[in-house]
Parts: structure tokens; sequence; C-alpha cells
């Protein structure tokens, strides 16, 4: 017999921009978004939302996001959910030392949130 678990479908418009906002405080020391946005620690995330893998000019991924930019994975809202949950469990190897969002409900809302800067240079 086989037994399928129901995995959560997350979408970004199931999250709250404006809580996903307070969440992103949380990612602020190494990301930016928005008007002049510029990359840290890690890269710029607007236009994060459906965008393939590693593909920010003059950032230096990791071997491990640039493999996965390699096989075209997008950061779509179920990878983003994914690698926002323990981002060294999705992509050993990774460079972001960042823990992961426990809570589904800040995921989601984080998510959201960043599907609001859309352009490079939202």
């Amino acid at each position: 017999m086989i037994c399928l678990m129901a995995l959560p479908v997350v979408a970004a418009a199931e999250g709250d921009a404006d809580k996903g906002e307070k969440v992103f405080r949380k990612c602020k020391a190494c990301h930016a978004v928005g008007d002049g946005a510029e990359n840290k620690v890690g890269p710029v995330l607007n236009g994060i939302v459906g965008r393939q893998v590693g593909t920010i000019d003059g950032f230096k991924y990791s071997d491990t996001l640039v493999a996965l930019s390699e096989e075209g994975v997008v950061w779509s809202p179920e990878e983003l959910d994914a690698f926002l949950t323990k981002p060294r469990d999705y992509a050993k190897g990774t460079k972001m030392s960042f823990a992961g969002l426990r809570k589904e409900d800040e995921r989601v809302n984080v998510i959201a949130y960043l599907a609001t800067f859309q352009g490079e240079g939202s």
C-alpha cells in the first residue's frame, strides 16, 4: 500500500505581505529589497519569486546554488518555502548561515512580501 502525505501548497497570494515585512527584519542583515537595493552578504531579493536560482549579477553563489541554477531550478513559492524552512538541508553546502524559518505562516508571509518586489530595482 502506498501512503501519500498531503503537503501544504504555498502560494505568495496566500500570505500577508504586511506581516511578511516584519518577518523580513530577520533577513535584512544579509539581504536587501526595494529601490536602490544592493548585494550584501546575500544577494538582492528583488524579483526573487519566479526567478531562476543563482542569477543575480555581481553575487558569488555557493557551488550548490550554482548547480541548482544549471538545472534550471526556479524560486517558485514552493521552492522558497522549502529553502526557507532549513536552507542547509535544502541546499547542502550553501553559504547562507541562517537556520531557517520554522513557522509556516512566517515563510508564507515573507514570500508574499518578497513577491511585492518583482522588478530588479523595485
